[in-house]
């Protein structure tokens, strides 16, 4: 924590701005000459402030509709795969709930279970992957294509993820060497992400 001292906050501002930005730790050593290790503790002191998901969120309504999706992404090599589920309020477009593990009905059952009590009603669309069939009830969820238009809006969240935060596309150069590092970029997103939408 000493080596944090010399830096002023407005600094800290700027650094967190560049790493929701796509900016490398690498590439935040080598503009703004900061150490990576550095950073990285910054990003750590961040997300372990943040408040419960919940907390961010804007208070759900009757007509409410979820949109879910899962996100393909890698830790330290390709084939160690991490998916990120996600559910998002197409209402006010944030993030509701979401978890990371691998691409099975058990993962699918810790995002709904991580879905907030007042949201849990909504009824909610996903693609055709059998696990969503499985966990969400039947008479509040549906299953459609791509096409359908229904699931557009996570489609763009997952864009908007990978433009900003490069260690979640599946081309790329960058990525995360371990799930703590992975997550917590996750989590200080979605937090930054759901934050904005309430200003706007």
């Amino acid at each position: 924590m000493q080596a944090q001292q010399g830096y002023s906050e407005q600094v800290k501002e700027q650094v967190k701005r560049a790493f929701l930005e796509r900016v490398s730790l690498r590439g935040i050593e080598r503009t703004l000459e900061i150490s990576r290790r550095t950073v990285s503790r910054w990003v750590e002191h961040w997300a372990k402030r943040l408040p419960p998901l919940a907390d961010t969120l804007e208070p759900a309504r009757p007509d409410d509709v979820l949109e879910l999706d899962e996100l393909w992404s890698f830790v330290a090599r390709k084939d160690n795969k991490r998916w990120v589920w996600v559910a998002l309020c197409r209402r006010t477009r944030q993030v509701v709930a979401y978890f990371v593990g691998d691409r099975s009905e058990a993962s699918c059952l810790q995002l709904w279970r991580r879905i907030p009590t007042s949201y849990v009603w909504c009824h909610s669309f996903s693609d055709f992957w059998e696990a969503y069939q499985n966990v969400f009830a039947a008479d509040r969820h549906q299953s459609v294509t791509k096409g359908s238009g229904e699931t557009n809006h996570i489609e763009r969240w997952f864009n908007t993820l990978r433009q900003r935060l490069a260690r979640f596309v599946r081309k790329t150069l960058s990525f995360s060497k371990t799930d703590r590092f992975h997550n917590m970029a996750l989590k200080l997103f979605i937090h930054h992400h759901n934050q904005l939408c309430r200003i706007s």
